[in-house]
C-alpha cells in the first residue's frame, strides 16, 4: 500500500468543480491582483480567527516580512526567534538587516520556552529587541500567556508565526482564542503543503491594530494605497485573486479537515502508548492542536526508521533536520554547536508521520503497524 506524507490532489477532488468555477469567475473578471476576491477572501479570515483585521499576501514569508517592515526593523535591531523552525522566520530578520536572537525550545513541545526566554532577558545587555517571534509549530500553540508576559514586562511586541496553525486556539486567561491573533500580529502561510492550502501560494497578517492594519496595506502594495502614492518603502507583496477566491472555497471545510486530522493523530497516540515511539506531546487538549504533522520522536533509530518507511512507500519526513543557528548561511552568526541542545536533539529525532484527512482508517492502521514492526 502506497502512503503519501499528503495527497493534495485527493483534497480538492471532491470541491474541484466549486475551486474551477470561482478560479473561472476572477479569471473572467479580469482583476487579478488584489480585487474583490481578495477583500472577501480577507472577510472571510477576519470572521473566521475573530480578528479586526485580514491582509492578504503572496505568501506566509512575505506575511512575516512585512509585519517585520511594518514595525520598522532594521539594521542593529534584534528580534527572538525560535533555532527551531522553518528558516523563513529567521531569514525575514536577516533580510532587513537586522538580527535573529535564537531562544531554545521545550522539549515537549517544540514551541519556544517561556523560561528560556525569561533567562534570556535576564542576561541581555543590548538594546530592547524589536519584537518576539514565537511559532506555533506543527499546528500546537506556543505558550502564549506566558511569552505576552515576559513580553509586556519589557515592552516588545509578540508577532505570531502561525504559519502552520490556522485552525489551532489556545485555552489561556482570557478563553480560546485563535492561534495569530494573541499577539500584535499573526502571519499566516496558504503554501499547498498547508492544512488551508492554496493553487501556488498566498499568506495572510492578522491583527487587531488599525494603524499596524493601514500600514500593512501600503507596504504590500509598494507602500501606497494606489500606483502613484508610495508614502512608504514597501514591496510587491499582493495577494492574487486567483488564490484568493479557491481559499475561500476550501476555508470552510477547514475544521473538517482538522478534524479528522485530530482523529488520525488520536489513533497513533493510543497505537504509540508505551512503545520506543513517543508520540507528540498535547500541550492542551486535543481539540486546540489542528496536527499540520504529527511528528514522533524516535531517540537513534530516526533515520533508519524513515528508510524502513521509505522502502515500504510510506512518505515520511524530517521538520527540521538542522535548527538554525547550524544552518550554513547563518554561521556568521557565531553561536557554537550545542548552543541550544533541546532544539539540536529534535533535529535528531524528529519525525512527520501521514495524518492529512485523506488518510484513512486503513492507512493509517498500516502506517501505524509498519512503525511498530521496525522495532520488533
Amino acid at each position: 500500500m502506497r502512503i503519501p506524507l499528503l495527497d493534495i490532489q485527493a483534497q480538492l477532488a471532491p470541491i474541484a468543480d466549486e475551486v474551477n468555477a470561482a478560479v473561472c469567475r476572477v479569471i473572467a473578471s479580469g482583476q487579478y491582483a488584489l480585487g474583490p476576491a481578495v477583500a472577501e477572501f480577507e472577510s472571510t479570515i477576519a470572521e473566521y480567527t475573530g480578528a479586526k483585521h485580514a491582509i492578504g499576501v503572496s505568501s506566509g514569508t512575505d506575511a512575516i516580512l512585512a509585519t517585520l517592515m511594518a514595525l520598522d526593523v532594521g539594521p542593529g535591531d534584534v528580534v527572538i526567534v525560535p533555532p527551531f523552525t522553518f528558516f523563513a522566520t529567521a531569514s525575514t530578520v536577516v533580510r532587513l538587516g537586522a538580527t535573529p536572537a535564537f531562544v531554545d525550545i521545550d522539549p515537549h513541545s517544540f514551541n519556544i520556552d517561556p523560561n528560556a526566554l525569561r533567562t534570556w532577558f535576564t542576561n541581555w545587555k543590548g538594546d530592547k529587541p524589536k519584537a518576539i517571534m514565537p511559532v506555533h509549530l506543527y499546528g500546537q500553540c506556543a505558550d502564549i500567556d506566558a511569552i505576552l508576559g515576559i513580553a509586556n514586562e519589557y515592552d516588545v511586541p509578540v508577532i505570531e508565526d502561525a504559519a502552520q496553525a490556522l485552525g489551532a486556539s489556545y485555552p489561556g486567561v482570557e478563553g480560546t482564542r485563535h492561534a495569530g491573533t494573541m499577539g500584535l500580529a499573526g502571519t499566516y502561510s496558504f503554501y499547498p503543503t498547508k492544512n488551508l492550502s492554496a493553487i501556488g501560494d498566498a499568506g495572510m497578517i492578522v491583527t487587531n491594530n488599525d494603524a499596524l492594519s493601514e500600514t500593512l496595506r501600503k507596504l504590500r502594495n509598494h507602500g501606497g494605497t494606489d500606483p502613484y502614492s508610495h508614502t512608504l518603502l514597501g514591496g510587491n507583496f499582493r495577494m492574487d485573486g486567483v488564490q484568493a477566491a479557491a481559499l475561500r472555497v476550501k476555508l470552510p471545510h477547514l475544521d473538517r479537515w482538522n478534524d479528522a486530522r485530530r482523529a488520525n493523530a488520536d489513533y497513533y497516540d493510543q497505537r504509540f502508548d508505551d512503545s520506543p515511539v513517543a508520540p507528540p506531546a498535547q500541550s492542551y487538549s486535543r481539540e486546540h492542536h489542528c496536527y499540520h504533522q504529527y511528528v514522533i520522536s524516535v531517540p537513534e533509530q530516526r533515520d533508519a526508521l524513515r528508510a524502513f518507511l521509505t522502502k515500504r512507500k510510506i512518505g515520511s519526513a524530517v521538520y527540521y533536520p538542522e535548527p538554525l543557528h547550524r544552518v550554513p548561511v547563518f554561521e556568521s552568526l557565531g553561536y557554537e554547536s550545542n548552543s541550544f541542545p533541546v532544539s539540536e536533539n529534535a533535529a535528531r529525532t524528529v519525525l512527520a508521520l501521514p495524518v492529512s484527512p485523506e488518510v484513512t482508517a486503513e492507512m493509517r492502521t498500516h502506517v501505524a503497524d509498519t512503525v511498530l514492526n521496525f522495532f520488533d
